[in-house]
């Protein structure tokens, strides 16, 4: 079975860091790309920034320069460090993993997602 696990969220001011992570656990054969989104309260959810298999990243226009994803193919992980937080980038964000190849499906990929992480930023 594959499960996606986020951590790093929490309360910080704004101006401040975090570092989100997320382990994709499983007998898993590959990986495609790996992205964060995130859903405000009460709003939809929200693309923010994707990485390929082979490291290219594109980022939401509202988090570039700011936001950076990069991923450990050797352990299956992608990470989110954000800078410069806002009160607006408050949210629950939610790891996915796409065209994940896995003992459950070694022939089609399957798209997964994590349960979220909230992240709160307020002074």
């Amino acid at each position: 079975q594959v499960q996606l696990v986020e951590s790093g969220g929490g309360l910080v001011q704004p101006g401040g860091s975090l570092r989100l992570s997320c382990q994709v656990s499983g007998s898993i054969f590959s990986l495609g790309a790996m992205g964060w989104y995130r859903q405000p309260p009460g709003n939809q959810r929200d693309f923010v920034a994707v990485i390929t298999s082979g490291g290219s990243a594109n980022y939401a226009d509202s988090v570039k320069g700011r936001f950076s994803i990069s991923r450990d193919n050797a352990k299956n992980t992608v990470y989110l460090q954000m800078n410069s937080l806002k009160p607006e980038d408050a949210a629950v964000y939610y790891c996915n993993a796409a065209n994940v190849l896995s003992a459950m499906n070694p022939y089609y990929g399957m798209d997964y997602w994590g349960k979220g992480t909230l992240v709160t930023v307020s002074s």
